[in-house]
């Protein structure tokens, strides 16, 4: 057996050739004139281009690359420790109340507080500041500013 005589297992198709005789008519479903009604390799933007940059969203100004910080609130602090303990991102993620003690957390002054904590390394909004020195906290090692 030699390579001339091999056989395919099944057929090779051709192409079909729109335009040329057969069902479709004059200008065979492509339109009078333009890019499309031409012959030869069209662009793809070109043809669905339009259509897909209708479909998506005009987005404007820029993304952040800093990382956003946890926000945890006083009411959420008031519930998980207790009176005089030292809050810092990595208790925080002890106690499951933000995913990871390396992350920047900064504290809101949703709720009420009546224990007296330590915070350290943790950004804290005014009125959040205010209501635990009210309560007898301290604030120590506070972050001025986190990029957000």
């Amino acid at each position: 057996m030699q390579i001339h005589e091999l056989k395919l297992k099944t057929k090779r198709q051709k192409s079909r050739r729109v335009g040329r005789g057969g069902k479709r008519g004059t200008y065979s479903g492509r339109g009078i004139k333009g890019q499309r009604a031409r012959t030869g390799k069209r662009l793809k933007l070109k043809r669905i281009g339009s259509g897909l940059i209708r479909h998506l969203p005009k987005l404007g100004g820029f993304k952040s690359i800093y990382p956003k910080p946890a926000v945890v609130n006083l009411f959420r602090l008031e519930k998980s420790f207790s009176s005089g303990e030292k809050i810092a991102p990595e208790s925080l993620a002890a106690k499951g109340i933000i995913k990871n003690g390396r992350l920047a957390v900064k504290i809101l002054s949703k709720g009420e507080i009546t224990k007296k904590f330590i915070i350290e390394k943790c950004a804290v909004s005014a009125k959040a500041k205010e209501k635990i020195e009210k309560a007898g906290g301290t604030i120590k090692e506070s972050i001025k500013q986190i990029n957000n």
